[in-house]
């Protein structure tokens, strides 16, 4: 029998009764598919969008494992915000509304220790919270977590992306080996690939995908000749005026033109080629994903392996010889259900490339001369942040809280204007406004972060 409704799951009668009460009869997709086997007790890895209705897969088996005549934490939700983890806990106190004695507690960075100190003194069974500050009260022995018989991972590519994967190591380190671990997540990389084989034992593979979360892209070519092409690339950014884009040349000698010739423009460029040496290449790469750099321009292997979300447009400056490269390439854009640009230089001698790369899509892609399209200097745009580099990381002990906390509470500075975070082992990266980079950098080179004084410098 498929399993369509909450009533159809057998659960506890009071868990029916709460959700009954919110009108949520029917099982989402996402729950359809995870509920019955997270309910046996199997280990589940979910893909779904958010607002899929992924947060009841796990509030549910995790209510049904929990005996409330135990006083201790029996389950344990991993979030990467604050404003999740609320969102998290919300929900399940709202599901265990007629499950007398259960007790919730949300412990995130950003809040009062002392509360959250007062409120572990009683043992919740439930703790929510985001993976840096339910670590600090693992290390100061404030938890006890081997009796936890059900973990979650909620958003775990966000998680992963804001440098926890070592946080987490040390939180799952006291749980017994047969702990049920749910993961979920909009995407699934090597990553996340990794993390689950780590934790996950056998586990069942849920997905689904929205019929609107399929790559919107859309996409056009412009003919060019050999010596009007990076005319027709200045021209392609300003009449689309994209917040990013991503520009894939063939050659890396072409990578270094480009990027010349429209820094020599006053665009913000920077250029990615296999040449590079990692330090070169990791500065780049924060740059753009922190919304510091316009354009990035890159060979495609120089781009393998590149997870980053939000890119606006794809400009492929040469057609790959390649019809799957291309689709790689133009696969960067339209992401999550985004809205995507694929602009296509071709010149007459690229156009069989051209046709071989629509058979493989079974889509053409429309052909306009690039003389409808015009420069206007006066359009080019600047970034909203510039990115600074630190000289510390996780080694020295540092996450992104420490970062926030400097930047907005010593500082000063409002948070809209502190933009991504990246901690990774001996150095880290954050994004500040162009109006708050002067603070910034006076806070880090006269302040400190947890009692040291830290290297600044802007990229």
């Amino acid at each position: 029998m498929t399993v369509e409704t909450i009533k159809h799951l057998n659960i506890n009668p009071a868990i029916v009764k709460a959700l009954d009460t919110q009108g949520i009869y029917q099982l989402s997709p996402i729950q359809a598919q995870s509920l019955p086997s997270a309910l046996e007790g199997r280990d589940i890895v979910g893909q779904a969008q958010t607002g899929s209705g992924k947060t009841l897969c796990f509030v549910i088996p995790a209510l049904e494992k929990i005996d409330v005549t135990r006083f201790c934490t029996q389950a344990l939700f991993l979030c990467p915000t604050r404003e999740l983890a609320d969102q998290v806990a919300e929900q399940c106190r709202s599901a265990a509304k007629h499950i007398a004695n259960l007790k919730v507690t949300t412990l995130c960075g950003g809040q009062p220790m002392g509360p959250q100190i007062q409120s572990l003194k009683h043992s919740p069974h439930i703790i929510v919270g985001t993976p840096g500050r339910v670590m600090d009260h693992v290390q100061k022995r404030r938890i006890e977590l081997n009796d936890v018989k059900l973990r979650v991972l909620d958003e775990a590519d966000r998680m992963l992306d804001m440098g926890f994967e070592d946080d987490l190591r040390i939180i799952f380190g006291p749980m017994q080996s047969d702990v049920q671990t749910l993961l979920f997540s909009a995407t699934f990389t090597e990553h996340i690939e990794r993390v689950a084989t780590q934790y996950l034992r056998n586990p069942i593979t849920c997905k689904v995908e929205s019929a609107d979360s399929k790559p919107a892209i859309e996409q056009i070519g412009f003919n060019v000749l050999s010596h009007t092409r990076t005319q027709a690339l200045k021209a392609v950014l300003t009449h689309y005026q994209p917040k990013n884009a991503i520009v894939f040349c063939n050659r890396k000698v072409q990578v270094t033109e480009v990027v010349d010739a429209l820094v020599e423009e006053g665009f913000s460029a920077a250029g990615l080629q296999g040449d590079m040496e990692q330090h070169a290449r990791t500065a780049v790469l924060m740059q753009f994903a922190s919304d510091a750099l316009q354009v990035l321009v890159a060979t495609d292997v120089a781009a393998r392996g590149l997870d980053i979300d939000d890119v606006a447009c794809v400009i492929n400056y040469t057609v790959s010889e390649e019809p799957e490269t291309h689709i790689h390439r133009i696969g960067r854009t339209a992401r999550a259900g985004a809205q995507g640009m694929a602009v296509t230089l071709v010149s007459e001698e690229e156009e069989h490339f051209l046709r071989k790369i629509e058979v493989l899509q079974e889509s053409d892609i429309p052909l306009k001369g690039a003389q409808s399209l015009r420069f206007h200097k006066n359009k080019i745009s600047q970034p909203d942040f510039t990115c600074i580099s630190l000289s510390a990381g996780k080694k020295q002990k540092l996450r992104p809280g420490d970062l926030v906390g400097a930047l907005t509470k010593d500082a000063g500075i409002p948070g809209d204007d502190v933009g991504k975070i990246a901690v990774q082992n001996s150095m880290s990266f954050v994004a500040v406004k162009a109006r708050s980079v002067k603070r910034a950098m006076a806070q880090f080179r006269e302040g400190k972060i947890k009692g040291k004084r830290v290297r600044a410098r802007k990229l």
